[in-house]
């Protein structure tokens, strides 16, 4: 019998599989269908940085963002639809999922300023959150403000909500960064018990007819794997976290290679929207039967074995393999 069990975040899952933030966890009996289909873990619905501010009028937190406050980024604000959790109502419907299910619920945070925001994050532990998961998003507009200035104030975020809090702590990371290697050995000094690679910077798109600038969501497909798979497998080994991989999961093989690049869990949202809850069991499925016919008989035997330094070619993912790869490539006759 093919053992799909593992650790994440000192939590004893009973697969890789983790539902991601999304908003399949906005209502009770969902969350209970994913548990009764097979997924180990859900990650919550983010509480948003915003909705607190917006909630308690603490406007200034926006001068952290270099922006001018006027009466238009009202416009911005998660005012309706699947964005219209406020903190206090994000906090019970956490309890209440805890009361109803018997897997890991994490908690998630999106936001980047420190202060009130660890307040929240109390909440959330004392709501019964198995851990919390930060979601770091944060786009720099302003010209004056420098890298280092931006990652120190992650750091401080970190370190502050690491001392406010005993549950475990994922910080969830994009890939823009000038060295991700250095600001992960960062974070978990600063408390990260894990990381989560990567979240998704959604893009906005132009409405031409009307002139104006709309959102545009967009779900994950597999062809997506690639970047956080290699960061991933570099990273493996290197820094004293967890790993997590998300964005890009959607077949059996992707959390194959998300194993054996040396995440802990592969985490998915895109899948579960676009195809249905349905889709966990047989993905599950399809994962032991690519076990057993490989000959695997556990997660714990697959983690890390094709990371950077368990691979016999290291080179594949660096500099030394981008010639390599462009003189490959042969075009079309």
């Amino acid at each position: 019998m093919v053992d799909l069990s593992t650790t994440y975040l000192g939590l004893k899952l009973k697969n890789p599989l983790v539902a991601s933030a999304s908003p399949l966890s906005e209502k009770v009996e969902t969350v209970k269908e994913l548990e009764a289909a097979g997924i180990s873990a859900i990650v919550m619905y983010s509480l948003f940085e915003e909705q607190i501010i917006h909630e308690s009028l603490e406007l200034d937190h926006f001068l952290f963002y270099g922006t001018e406050i006027s009466a238009e980024i009202d416009s911005f604000y998660p005012q309706s639809g699947k964005y219209t959790l406020k903190a206090d109502a994000y906090v019970e419907q956490l309890m209440k999922i805890k009361q109803a299910v018997k897997i890991p619920v994490i908690g998630s945070l999106n936001g980047v300023s420190s202060g009130g925001w660890t307040k929240y994050a109390k909440k959330i532990e004392q709501a019964g959150a198995d851990a919390l998961e930060l979601n770091l998003y944060f786009l720099p507009t302003n010209p004056n403000q420098t890298a280092t200035q931006i990652e120190d104030n992650y750091i401080t975020l970190v370190h502050d909500i690491r001392s406010s809090i005993n549950i475990p702590l994922a910080v969830k990371l994009s890939p823009f960064f000038t060295s991700i290697p250095n600001i992960a050995k960062r974070l978990v000094e600063a408390g990260a018990n894990g990381l989560v690679l990567f979240n998704r910077f959604y893009q906005p798109d132009f409405d031409l007819e009307a002139l104006e600038v709309v959102p545009n969501l967009i779900l994950s497909t597999s062809n997506e794997l690639r970047l956080p798979l290699r960061w991933i497998a570099i990273l493996y080994g290197q820094i004293k976290a967890d790993l997590a991989l998300t964005t890009g999961i959607h077949t059996a093989e992707d959390v194959v290679k998300t194993t054996m690049a040396g995440a802990s869990v592969a985490m998915t949202a895109s899948l579960l929207l676009d195809q249905g809850i349905n889709r966990i069991p047989v993905l599950l499925a399809d994962l032991e039967k690519w076990m057993t016919v490989h000959e695997y008989e556990s997660i714990q035997q697959m983690r890390g074995s094709l990371s950077q330094k368990s691979t016999a070619e290291p080179a594949a993912f660096e500099r030394a393999n981008y010639m390599k790869v462009l003189n490959s490539f042969k075009s079309m006759p």
